[in-house]
């Protein structure tokens, strides 16, 4: 499955999606469990939950007239990959640092 990065980050740049997100770390959650914490209508959460299933973030289950949703494994998966990525360049970096830093004393 292809994550589109971009569409994933954006999605999380709004401080909404990412308390969304947060909550999901801890399990399923309907759209009115989802909206409970927030001073906005379940319309407005649900163009939130919208926006996060299309970056890839959160999928949805029917169970009869709910449609919980939970983390998508997959796109949570492709950002954390991507992190690790730019950690590692960064520790390569450091290391560097290092070795210039103890050679000048």
């Amino acid at each position: 499955m292809y994550i589109d990065l971009d569409a994933a980050f954006s999605a999380l740049a709004d401080p909404t999606r990412r308390a969304i997100v947060a909550r999901l770390a801890n399990g399923e959650a309907t759209v009115t469990e989802l909206a409970e914490p927030f001073e906005m209508t379940q319309p407005a959460i649900s163009q939130h939950l919208k926006v996060l299933e299309e970056a890839g973030l959160i999928v949805r289950r029917v169970e009869g007239t709910k449609r919980p949703r939970r983390l998508a494994k997959n796109g949570i998966e492709a950002m954390d990959q991507w992190l690790r990525m730019l950690k590692k360049a960064l520790e390569k970096n450091y290391d560097r640092l290092d070795q210039v830093l103890a050679a000048m004393e």
